[in-house]
């Protein structure tokens, strides 16, 4: 959690915690190593290494969030209508969500970028079709132990109707297990975006993008170690931290924990 706040906190005031502007080059001090002055070094235009790692936190959260806006209410929506109805409703989205997760997520959201064209929001839409069938398996396995419960069959023998039944009754049982869900999902997202933007189908230059600065960096990261460094360490920590969190969240939702 302290990690995650850090990273909000960095999106949030991005402005006043920055040294430099991410954008500006100095030409005069390409490839500076690590000092008072730049506090992680330069990269090869000058740009200040530390102010683009702090303003790339902006460009992490803008994935990670439109991505869980996106995957969360699709796979939910499609998760319960399949565990609720049963029959030939479930067979049609199951042998969908089938075909998505026959695929690996990078190589999937590769071939979607590749159809939509490189771009930050394209990426975006490419990891969300990736990352949506786990989060509906899931609600639909938590569907399908709902759906006979007794306060299920009173809301039915009232004359309740599906949506109903669906939106006020099942979804909101099924919220603990997705938050924890999407919340671990994100680590996915954020090393997907990286891997989207390091081989130029992601977030394009001069953005501050933290994969697209490793790309870049590759090239003298024998002889300047921090232009790779600094980027990777960042994906590492959030990565974990998304992971760790989500760990968390499910032993404090989880009731069978307890």
């Amino acid at each position: 959690m302290v990690i995650v706040a850090i990273l909000l906190i960095c999106a949030i005031a991005a402005p006043w915690i920055a040294t430099h502007d991410p954008l500006a080059q100095d030409l005069t001090r390409v490839l500076a190593s690590p000092s008072p002055a730049h506090w992680f070094g330069t990269d090869e235009y000058g740009r200040d290494i530390f102010s683009r790692v702090v303003y790339g936190s902006r460009v992490t959260l803008y994935i990670i969030f439109l991505v869980t806006v996106i995957v969360g209410p699709v796979g939910l929506l499609i998760g319960t209508m399949s565990g609720y109805f049963g029959g030939w409703v479930d067979s049609v989205f199951m042998r969908i969500t089938d075909i998505f997760i026959s695929f690996p997520s990078l190589v999937l959201a590769l071939a979607f970028v590749a159809a939509l064209g490189p771009g930050l929001e394209h990426a975006v839409i490419a990891i969300a079709l990736t990352s949506w069938p786990p989060v509906a398996r899931l609600a639909r396995a938590e569907t399908m132990t709902f759906r006979k419960s007794d306060y299920v069959v009173a809301a039915q023998l009232q004359g309740a109707s599906a949506a109903r039944i669906l939106f006020h009754y099942i979804a909101i049982m099924c919220l603990p297990s997705l938050i924890v869900r999407l919340t671990m999902n994100m680590a996915t997202v954020i090393l997907t975006a990286a891997a989207l933007g390091f081989l130029g189908l992601g977030a394009q230059p001069p953005l501050p993008e933290w994969g697209a600065m490793i790309s870049t960096g590759r090239s003298y990261m024998l002889e300047s170690w921090w232009l790779v460094a600094f980027p990777g360490a960042a994906i590492m920590l959030v990565s974990l931290a998304f992971n760790l969190l989500g760990d968390g969240l499910r032993d404090l939702l989880d009731p069978r924990t307890e």
